[in-house]
């Protein structure tokens, strides 16, 4: 069993900055591509940035120069730094994670999402 667990969400200005977090538990072996989706209410959900095991990143342009992802694989751990928040950014954030679990069992897993609103 593999549990995601998000934080660091919460209410922001216009301009201002938040950090996600997002640890993964369970029977890991290993985790591939973490990464960071997003839906705002009406809209379907959207990759934001992904993160491979090897730590290279890649971002949605609409993100591009303002977010950050990262992680830490000893802690299991991905992180997603939003700067120059916008109202646009507001959104429920989930985290999803690639993960091999032991056992070989593969798994896609989804965290239980996060509230990001940007507003003054």
């Amino acid at each position: 069993q593999v549990q995601l667990v998000e934080s660091g969400g919460g209410l922001v200005q216009p301009g201002g900055s938040l950090r996600l977090s997002c640890a993964a538990s369970g029977s890991i072996l290993r985790i591939g591509t973490m990464s960071w989706y997003r839906q705002a209410p009406g809209k379907q959900r959207e990759l934001v940035a992904a993160i491979t095991s090897g730590g290279s990143p890649n971002y949605a342009d609409s993100v591009k120069g303002r977010f950050t992802i990262s992680r830490d694989n000893a802690k299991n751990i991905v992180y997603l730094q939003m700067n120059s928040l916008k109202p646009e950014d507001t959104a429920v954030y989930y985290c999803n994670a690639n993960i091999v679990q032991l056992g070989l069992r593969r798994s896609d897993n989804w965290g239980q999402g996060t509230q990001v609103t940007v507003s003054s």
